[in-house]
């Protein structure tokens, strides 16, 4: 007997935390076991693995107790609650009661031996990415060489203006990835000194922190998206030869060591989000050949086989979400010419064939969300390392605007995320 869900948003007028006030919260559960008290508040935390909660074995009406997800992870691990004796909805504890949604709270209320404990709220907890500015960073500016890697950043406000350039923090480098993670913050990665697996935080200010030593197969012409409620993932590249390989970040920006990759190896590709939950790794190449595939990516950070897609970007394209559940891929090499083709992606994950490109063609720059639910790709190459710093905002209907003069030092092979404020 799954749990109901209601629309509503946690701690709006009639909701759980309206009803709470008078609880006495209990610190954190982590185990797989515990045994609630009435009148309490248990926020529940099924990061590592689910819970079964057991009720008390007598009560009287009126009594409460609120269950919270306290991680987002009951689609992963869900909480089974045990009845105890008592009647849960009329049913007796024979019955299997689950509750198995992300950032699902629970008000429990006993109604009296009749039918015993009954859910006076079932809701779900809104999780809004804000990612209302974005920031592009680190790059070639220059012949492709040491010595033009550069490690500047440019912010992009809540409207969409790319600021001047920000003396670079971190190792100077190209052919890196990011994105976003824990709703509010970012993360670029990896790239091309040589090879490094070096990552940079992106605090919720925008602001770009030191290196932090690398975890994982240090490589380049990687890509990366977020997943799930605030996680990230980074996948594929070239450590000296294409790989699949796959590094989860956690929502606190810590990377996790590599995963054997699923899906053809590639480098050269983009990756996005998409869903609200999922994301998306598509195009690429190795050597000579380019592939049509994507890749999905689930809302627990597991990559999908190889799908044949409609669109035909190449190499370098880039990728952001926008209106808040969906994708464009865009700008890319295929077959060795610059193009501004887009591609969308649906809320599912079904990516749309080629939309005549707006815009100057280009490879090898990036995008990323802003303003909520917009998108903008900036800079990249034109032509065999003519650099530039253009840039074509997105609207939240997936329509990608004229060229805008680009702000900031023309580059290339860079990285982008979004980031809160």
């Amino acid at each position: 007997m799954s749990g109901l869900v209601e629309d509503n948003l946690f701690g709006a007028s009639g909701s759980i935390a309206a009803v709470a006030g008078g609880l006495s919260w209990q610190p954190v559960v982590t185990a797989s076991t515990v045994t609630v008290v009435s009148n309490n508040g248990y926020f529940i935390d099924t990061t590592n693995n689910a819970c079964t909660i057991t009720l008390p074995s007598s009560a009287s009406a009126g009594d409460q107790i609120i269950l919270a997800d306290y991680a987002r992870k009951w689609a992963t691990n869900a909480i089974t609650i045990d009845s105890n004796g008592l009647l849960f909805q009329g049913k007796t504890d024979a019955f299997i009661v689950d509750y198995d949604t992300a950032g699902q709270a629970v008000n429990l209320v006993f109604s009296g031996a009749t039918v015993g404990w009954t859910p006076a709220s079932d809701i779900v907890s809104a999780f809004e990415p804000t990612t209302t500015k974005a920031i592009f960073a680190y790059g070639y500016a220059g012949p492709v060489n040491n010595s033009s890697r550069v490690s500047m950043s440019n912010i992009v406000s809540g409207e969409g203006v790319i600021a001047a350039d920000v003396t670079g923090v971190g190792t100077a480098r190209n052919d890196l990835a990011g994105t976003s993670f824990g709703g509010d913050k970012g993360i670029i990665g990896y790239g091309r000194t040589g090879t490094t697996n070096l990552t940079n935080l992106v605090s919720n200010l925008g602001v770009v922190s030191s290196d932090v030593t690398g975890v994982g197969t240090a490589r380049f012409q990687l890509a990366a998206c977020t997943f799930g409620t605030g996680e990230a993932i980074f996948a594929y590249g070239n450590t000296g030869g294409v790989v699949s390989m796959s590094n989860k970040v956690s929502t606190s920006g810590v990377v996790a060591s590599d995963v054997s990759g699923v899906g053809t190896a590639r480098q050269h590709l983009s990756g996005t989000g998409f869903g609200g939950d999922k994301g998306i790794f598509a195009f690429g190449n190795n050597g000579g050949t380019q592939y049509q595939i994507s890749n999905l990516v689930s809302s627990s950070g597991v990559i999908a086989s190889d799908t044949n897609v409609a669109g035909n970007l190449g190499i370098g394209s880039s990728g952001a979400t926008f209106g808040g559940d969906k994708a464009i891929f865009g700008f890319g090499s295929p077959g060795g010419s610059q193009v501004s083709t887009t591609n969308l992606i649906s809320s599912s994950g079904v990516m749309a064939s080629d939309t005549t490109g707006v815009g100057t063609g280009r490879s090898s720059g990036a995008a990323a969300a802003f303003g909520g639910d917009k998108a903008v790709f900036a800079y990249g190459d034109t032509n065999a390392e003519n650099w530039t710093s253009l840039k074509n905002l997105v609207s939240n209907q997936g329509v990608v605007a004229a060229d805008v003069a680009g702000v900031g030092t023309a580059r290339g092979n860079l990285a982008a995320t979004g980031f809160g404020g």
